[in-house]
């Protein structure tokens, strides 16, 4: 019997899982390969989570044994009418508004009723293997270790095994063979529990527990145990996602973390033990903290791993005061449904009221100081410092201490941090770690220094005075900073400088950065204007507009953006000048590059260039076998392809090599990394362009500078399709 149990649960996971990534996969390219449709999907699934457990309190304290096997079967049986899981014909999103609505409404419409009924399995199937009679019946907890394991290897095997090796559509029809099977092991449990419930004293509703009642108290605490973890998964995952790319392997790796901090602390002998995790929490979250206080972007080799690390010890320490609180078996519903609402809650609070609230990713630093407020006081402190009112007055000294610190290293003129602000900032730290016995004084001193440091930046001058614009949407953090000595503007996307532009009258529609005149996509505008025809261009990627300097009188632009703010910013004449400057009368078309392409006529363009970023991570969906294939067939016949592929992480000179192969057309690439100071000064950047043309002959007649060379190959790498890619090919 335990065995079924356990396989079926298992199988459970494994389905709950695996749908995640996938569907999440399918809906991607529809939304620009936005980070933020994951985090929206991941709060969707833990809402129906929610609602899976509820479903099974009610019915495991509501009904006979025998009517809950019953009711549960018939609510399998209805799934069928939605499966195999795909995106409805008819669903496109909506380009004049934010889309978390619309994907919202169709995760619920093609995932909500598979996922609802496998999301109720875990705790109904454990709730009826504690009244089967069996020897290990008296504590199915263990079982919730099986149900993370096959959650894990769901999440594992998507990018390892099944994404590079399937299709989607595959994997959907998979996916439906695996709800077949479950469906088959719970009618097994079913009777198994049938069987066992036959002496009608057995057969009733589970009955209140001989225990004393849970106090909201409690409940309260649950709740708020687990949404940290959540909101800090969220955190994590929008910062790797929003650099790299959004694709499932970036995504799975904190899910896979939570998961296995939930297998670590419900197993039957927990193999690392609590107390090191609390004491361990200090110790990696201090340098976390300064690096947020110094907002260091690299590198990345040393920041992911502190931001994975601090995550999982925070989420060590949370699950774990949860695995210790854990009631009494008969409770077991009602408490994963506070787990569970608590993880709806941080999700809520992450993917969906952050981006009305914050115009930066000020969730991040307020969810590590909740986590420190709740963790457990580590031993006995000092007489000295038992008194209450040091839980004020220490975080007032460390909220001081880093003020004064953030000005000295801030403060115009001062070249840096000096020996002065180090020691103030180490002396924060230090009092940081101090009060970190403490829960209540270390959340709050926690808060303090991470509010003096906005403080002392805003008394610097180096804060909000410089911002000219900050706004965050579903398509990531938009934000525009003037430099009062050069007179420029900058535009940032994430942690990603995007574009600048020289507010003197006399240089403002010279495009500058990766656009500069002398650099690649300088030379093949300049090489298109001695050829003929190039009437009709289209851009994807809007920026700053500095690409628009290139047009002339005669042609006809059409500029494709999918961020309605980047759009607001370019067209803004107080922020960026080149629209109103150089565009002229340029179309512009919002929503999704493929789809709004998909509307342009045959062979309607001379020129395409594609400069579509999210930050520094790429939509894999504009690079793929399919994609390609809709350029081309919206490119005349002597036209030409322009990719922009610079980038901090990720080397895509292969991937579009692959891409040109497949497609028998012909390309070349300038990697224009050599910056003279003069050019340096003058506002250009370094920058690696990819120019295609259907034949060798196109290019040819090209008058291209010197460094122009055939793209490098990479053994081993396969063509990116819609249906497949892997990003890990393309880490640098």
């Amino acid at each position: 019997m335990l065995p079924l149990y356990t396989l079926t649960i298992f199988v459970s996971a494994l389905l709950l899982f695996a749908v995640q990534p996938m569907f999440a996969r399918m809906a991607l390219p529809l939304l620009g390969g936005a980070p933020a449709v994951w985090n929206t999907a991941l709060v969707f699934y833990q809402g129906v989570l929610l609602l899976g457990y509820g479903y099974a309190h009610l019915l495991t304290s509501r009904l006979a044994a025998r009517r809950q096997i019953l009711v549960h079967l018939a609510v399998l049986a209805v799934p069928l009418l939605v499966l195999p899981i795909g995106i409805p014909a008819g669903w496109v999103p909506p380009s004049d508004r934010n889309p978390m609505s619309w994907l919202l409404g169709l995760l619920a419409v093609a995932v909500g009723l598979p996922f609802f009924a496998v999301s109720a399995t875990s705790p109904l199937l454990q709730t009826w293997f504690s009244r089967t009679g069996h020897r290990a019946a008296g504590d199915p907890y263990f079982l919730y270790a099986a149900s993370n394991l096959g959650s894990m290897l769901a999440l594992l095997s998507y990018p390892i095994l099944l994404e590079p090796t399937i299709t989607l559509r595959q994997q959907s029809w998979l996916w439906f063979a695996g709800f077949g099977t479950l469906v088959l092991l719970i009618a097994g449990c079913g009777a198994a529990l049938w069987r066992s419930v036959s002496r009608p004293a057995l057969d009733q509703p589970t009955a209140a527990p001989p225990a004393p009642p849970l106090t909201w108290l409690r409940r309260l605490r649950w709740i708020a145990l687990a949404a940290v973890p959540s909101s800090l998964m969220i955190s994590v995952t929008t910062y790797l996602s929003t650099d790299l790319a959004a694709i499932p392997l970036l995504w799975i790796i904190p899910l896979a973390i939570y998961l296995l901090t939930f297998i670590l602390v419900f197993a039957t002998r927990p193999p690392i033990p609590h107390w090191l995790m609390v004491r361990a929490m200090p110790i990696v979250l201090l340098p976390l903290l300064m690096v947020l206080i110094v907002r260091a972007t690299g590198p990345l080799t040393l920041l992911l791993p502190l931001h994975l690390g601090v995550f999982a010890i925070v989420t060590m320490v949370a699950h774990g005061e949860l695995a210790r609180d854990r009631p009494n078996p008969r409770h077991l519903t009602e408490f994963y449904l506070w787990v569970s609402l608590g993880g709806v809650i941080g999700g809520i609070f992450n993917a969906l009221l952050a981006p009305l609230l914050f115009n930066s990713v000020a969730e991040y630093p307020i969810t590590l100081v909740l986590a420190c407020l709740l963790m457990p006081q580590i031993g006995k402190l000092p007489a000295l410092f038992s008194q209450r009112r040091w839980d004020v007055l220490l975080p007032i000294v460390a909220g001081l201490f880093i003020t004064v610190g953030a000005v000295l290293i801030l403060w115009p003129g001062w070249g840096g941090i000096t020996p002065s602000g180090a020691i103030i900032l180490g002396a924060a730290t230090m009092l940081c770690f101090v009060s970190s016995r403490r829960p209540l004084r270390f959340g709050l001193t926690v808060a303090a220094v991470l509010l003096g440091n906005v403080l002392g930046s805003a008394l610097s001058g180096q804060s909000d005075a410089r911002i000219l614009y900050a706004e965050r949407s579903f398509f990531g953090i938009s934000r525009v900073l003037a430099d009062a000595q050069s007179g420029e503007h900058y535009l940032f996307h994430g942690s990603t400088l995007h574009g600048l532009q020289k507010r003197a009258a006399a240089a403002r529609t010279t495009p500058l950065g990766y656009y500069y005149p002398s650099g690649p996509i300088g030379q093949i505008f300049a090489a298109a204007a001695d050829r003929p025809a190039i009437d009709d261009v289209a851009v994807i990627g809007l920026g700053a507009g500095a690409l628009t300097c290139y047009a002339t009188p005669a042609q006809r632009w059409t500029i494709y953006e999918i961020d309605p703010d980047v759009l607001r910013i370019a067209r803004d004449p107080q922020l960026f000048t080149y629209l109103a400057d150089c565009a002229g009368p340029a179309a512009v078309e919002l929503g999704d590059a493929r789809l709004s392409l998909q509307r342009a006529p045959a062979q309607a363009y001379d020129l395409m260039v594609f400069d579509a970023y999210s930050s520094d991570a790429i939509p894999i969906h504009l690079v793929t076998r399919e994609a390609l294939h809709l350029y081309l067939s919206k490119l005349s016949s002597h036209g030409l392809l322009a990719f922009h592929i610079s980038n901090r992480h990720l080397d895509l000179e292969p991937v579009l090599e692959n891409l040109a192969r497949d497609a028998g057309i012909a390309a070349l690439t300038l990697a224009d990394e050599d910056i003279s100071e003069a050019d340096a000064v003058a506002g250009k950047w370094p920058s690696q362009w990819v120019v295609m043309a259907r034949t060798p002959a196109v290019l040819g007649e090209l008058s291209l500078g010197p460094g122009w060379v055939p793209l490098r190959s990479k053994p081993g790498s396969r063509i990116w399709t819609d249906d497949y890619s892997s990003i890990v090919q393309t880490l640098r």
